[in-house]
């Protein structure tokens, strides 16, 4: 890295040469942790990364590329909608759902597609977001919510479920509608916040053997395989930022998101 070097902070910072970094799971590196607690924060004019060297990851572009926002999505809701995808098994031919229209369950509507997903169903509510689901390669949609959305995604697919669920909310219902999808053999990859401390629905799983699987998204080990589907222009994830702001507009972006007014805040400096 040199001065003037664009580059991607993923949301966890890591050594990179770990017994789990070399195993591609970052997020439980032995000398790193997160960004966004009391001592690490990232959103400010300037910061200092920890264990830099294995974080950072230097981009081929300029400041001022207009791909820049979907650059951006690969340092966290881009690789965490890849990350539930990979868990949940996702191949060519399968039938996939996707819980929750935010961005992360947006691009995971993305990675679906992209792994070879021949249905993909949305769960969500939220026209301006179904919309943009479907741009992004979504085949159907269910706006019911609990067992009505259960019995909307099996009569989807012929009675039997969907081989994956990328589950992207991280509730007790969100849950128990991801379990409730999956076809027998089937696996839900979690990676929606917060999560409970018990497992719903867990006897379900258990009597179909659906797998169960995810958990915070090391992205950094997903950006060199997502990058060149970014810079050739043949996904788009950028656009789940749909506002833009400053740093001082930061607390009201976060509110717009918590009050589902914005899919995703970008924050230029």
């Amino acid at each position: 890295m040199k001065v003037g070097d664009v580059v991607i902070i993923p949301s966890a910072y890591s050594d990179g040469t770990c017994t789990f970094c070399r195993e591609g799971l970052h997020t439980s590196c032995i000398h790193g942790g997160f960004f966004g607690t009391a001592d690490v924060g990232a959103q400010a004019e300037a910061l200092r990364v920890p264990q830099a060297d294995g974080t950072l990851f230097v981009l081929p572009v300029a400041e001022d590329d207009a791909l820049m926002p979907s650059l951006l999505t690969l340092s966290d809701v881009m690789g965490t909608g890849h990350h539930a995808a990979i868990v949940a098994k996702v191949g060519r031919g399968k039938t996939v759902a996707v819980v929750g229209d935010g961005a992360v369950g947006l691009c995971g509507v993305i990675a679906a597609r992209r792994l070879g997903a021949e249905q993909i169903i949305i769960l969500g509510s939220h026209p301006d977001r179904i919309a943009l689901a479907r741009e992004f390669g979504a085949t159907d949609v269910v706006s019911e919510r609990g067992d009505v959305a259960v019995e909307r995604v099996r009569e989807l697919t012929d009675g039997f479920g969907v081989h994956s669920v990328l589950e992207s909310v991280g509730l007790e219902q969100s849950m128990l509608t991801a379990i409730g999808i999956a076809r027998a053999g089937g696996a839900v990859g979690r990676v929606g916040l917060p999560q409970d401390e018990t497992m719903p629905a867990s006897q379900r799983a258990f009597f179909g053997n659906v797998t169960v699987g995810g958990g915070p998204a090391p992205v950094r080990a997903y950006i060199e395989e997502l990058l060149p589907d970014v810079l050739e222009g043949r996904v788009e994830p950028g656009r789940v930022f749909d506002r833009i702001t400053n740093l001082e507009g930061v607390p009201d972006g976060y509110r717009a998101m918590n009050d589902r007014a914005a899919i995703k805040m970008l924050v230029e400096l």
